[in-house]
């Protein structure tokens, strides 16, 4: 969680130089719902992910430097600097892309657990989606054809409140999503998304709920973005939100959380965190580096993997 935090925190910092040129969708305030989810998964599961992908990335074990060498388009990116921010993959940790389309990463979870029916695999899929991806059509027929066939998927719902500027009370007679399970005769669970270890033990039953073949699970996480949908800044001025709302659910700090937590059970002292927070600053530095040192593409790789 720390490494994914100080990473987009380094995002915020160095977007302003102009030499991140795509555009970047950042997760702040969201990190236990990847860091929970992803501690349950096997290296060999599958997730796909959405334009929001930064800390599923990094939390099923994609390459730091990879990453943001794709952030600065250069050759050395987890997707030959030509996929940008939402677009990361790293197929040999599992993760298996982000789709920049809404409810995009839902079919694709889907095709991947049917994949490992059909060749005997154990292995269980995740799909990562918002809220807003609870209003497309092709989410309904995957969670209808999932629970048909029993599938071993995860559907992880990052329910932050907001697609784009629209708040969920504007769009829904619920605020709440993982009811709708119900009609799909899953399991609907709702979990506070700032609480990594709760996040995890839920994704943990589903996970070995799946692998016996007992099929999907719907995991509604109640999270929030603290910087605004696209871009490094803060948006309170655009008024679609209050300062009191981010500033509640900026004391709900899940990195804070945890560390408290630990703290109190006596798992980590206040001098393991400070070395924690040091290597995770110097390992976000180098990435930074060996970004900028890395080249473009050449014009030759500009049509390769693209058909």
């Amino acid at each position: 969680m720390r490494r994914i935090r100080r990473a987009e925190e380094m995002i915020v910092e160095r977007y302003p130089e102009e030499e991140i040129r795509c555009p970047t969708h950042l997760s702040i305030g969201q990190e236990a719902v990847a860091a929970g989810v992803c501690l349950a998964l096997r290296p060999g599961d599958t997730a796909v992910s959405t334009h929001r992908c930064h800390a599923h990335y990094l939390a099923k074990g994609g390459d730091l430097r990879a990453m943001f060498a794709e952030l600065y388009g250069r050759a050395t990116g987890c997707c030959g600097g030509k996929g940008g921010s939402m677009h990361l993959t790293a197929p040999e940790v599992g993760m298996l892309g982000a789709s920049a389309i809404v409810a995009g990463s839902i079919p694709l979870a889907v095709g991947c657990a049917l994949a490992a029916t059909l060749t005997g695999s154990d292995e269980v899929a995740v799909a990562f989606f918002g809220d807003a991806a609870a209003e497309q059509g092709v989410t309904h027929e995957s969670l209808g054809l999932a629970a048909l066939r029993r599938l071993p998927v995860l559907f992880v719902c990052e329910n932050n409140l907001y697609a784009t500027h629209s708040p969920l009370r504007a769009r829904q007679v619920s605020e709440d999503i993982a009811p709708r399970a119900a009609a799909y005769r899953m399991p609907g669970v709702i979990v506070d998304g700032t609480d990594a270890v709760a996040v995890y033990r839920a994704a943990r039953a589903a996970v070995a709920r799946a692998r016996k073949g007992g099929g999907p699970t719907l995991i509604e996480a109640k999270t929030y973005r603290w910087r605004e949908h696209v871009g490094p800044n803060f948006d309170i001025a655009l008024g679609y939100r209050s300062q009191a709302e981010l500033s509640r659910w900026m004391e709900r700090d899940p990195l804070e959380g945890v560390a408290r937590r630990l703290l109190q059970a006596g798992v980590m002292e206040a001098a393991h965190r400070e070395r924690i927070d040091a290597a995770v600053e110097a390992e976000v530095a180098q990435a930074v580096a060996f970004a900028k040192a890395s080249p473009f593409p050449s014009a030759e790789q500009l049509c390769a993997d693209v058909e």
